[in-house]
């Protein structure tokens, strides 16, 4: 009998203990998808390229989802945040946030961000 209490409680300690450590990883994937969303949009501002945003959405959102669901779950928040918060600030209009959400989606579902890439941006991004 003490036999089958002591196996019960380590399997229970065994179930709580993974949902924390797969909690842990979201969180940790989800901080750094934020990180990797923060990057591209840093090297957008710095690249300041013409026609080049749309890759940068891509990548970024690539660049996050590729650590696991937490990254992924980050991209989505902050990709839709970002154009719900633009398309009522910038004036750019509807199909600009279309775009901006299809080369999200492109990224995140784990297209290659360079079918947006412009010619002629500098490899360093």
């Amino acid at each position: 009998m003490r036999l089958c209490v002591c196996l019960v409680l380590l399997s229970l300690a065994l179930c709580a203990s993974a949902d924390i450590l797969a909690g842990g990883r979201f969180a940790w994937d989800a901080m750094g998808g934020a990180w990797d969303m923060f990057r591209a949009y840093r090297d957008m501002r710095e690249a300041n390229f013409k026609n080049s945003d749309k890759y940068f959405h891509a990548r970024g959102n690539y660049d996050a989802a590729r650590r696991g669901p937490g990254g992924a779950w980050a991209a989505r928040v902050i990709s839709d945040a970002r154009e719900n918060w633009q398309g009522g600030v910038s004036g750019r209009g509807a199909e600009d946030t279309r775009a901006d959400q299809e080369a999200n989606a492109w990224g995140r579902n784990g297209g290659d961000p360079n079918r947006y890439r412009p010619a002629g941006l500098p490899s360093k991004y």
